[in-house]
């Protein structure tokens, strides 16, 4: 580990696309780490600088410096740190880019001391598959040395016989967020952006009761 990511607070992304980019923004907002490590699994472009300049700008949610500091005139400074160890620094933060590993078993988690693992690849979707699976796991970050792994999505069971292991749970925060157990609790879904919606509108009606007998309802949903 480069002296520059030696902290106790390190979070892991797999992943780098437009979730996975917008993870790393937002963590970089919310300064919750120290450091941040991201497994893009392949090579960006040719050189670090255009890995700074992927990672500084989206197609959709357009510069870094809008997404974080809105009309302000403010910017989010970044730089090279290191180009043998690629590490770069985001508003502050170290941020190391690892290439290698696209089986999350392979990742070097361990060696980097990541510690929670955000993985956004929208691949490894089903807790149960186990982490040796030929193709990959969720579970393979566990195996890699993470202690939490969540998912950037909703889990999907491939196998309608399989329950959802006791260490995994889907939570929606201010819904049943209470019933995560950090003890028992390593797998982790924060479920879907409709779930999450739907579930905030529903939850006071039917906890009323005189909106709670409900027999059907309908909802739109409009994707940006």
């Amino acid at each position: 580990m480069s002296i520059m990511m030696q902290s106790k607070r390190l979070l892991g992304i797999n992943g780098i696309g437009r979730i996975g980019k917008l993870t790393l923004w937002n963590h970089l907002n919310m300064k919750h780490f120290d450091g941040i490590v991201i497994n893009a699994g392949r090579e960006i472009g040719k050189s670090m600088e255009d890995v700074m300049q992927y990672l500084s700008s989206d197609s959709t949610y357009g510069s870094i410096d809008r997404f974080m500091y809105g009309l302000s005139g403010k910017s989010c400074n970044v730089k090279l740190i290191d180009a043998a160890e690629r590490i770069i620094e985001m508003d502050g933060i170290p941020v190391k880019i690892l290439t290698k590993a696209r089986n999350p078993r392979d990742i070097e988690w361990n060696k980097e001391g990541v510690r929670v693992v955000v993985d956004c690849t929208g691949v490894f979707l089903d807790p149960t598959t186990p982490a040796d699976h030929p193709k990959g796991s969720l579970r393979g970050h566990l195996e890699a040395g993470a202690e939490k792994v969540i998912l950037s999505a909703p889990f999907k069971i491939k196998d309608a016989s399989q329950k959802m292991p006791e260490d995994s749970g889907m939570f929606v925060y201010g819904i049943n967020h209470a019933k995560y157990d950090p003890m028992k609790h390593h797998v982790l879904s924060a479920t879907s952006c409709t779930t999450t919606g739907l579930s905030h509108m529903m939850k006071p009606l039917m906890s009323n009761p005189e909106t709670s007998k409900i027999v059907t309802a309908s909802m739109t949903t409009v994707h940006a």
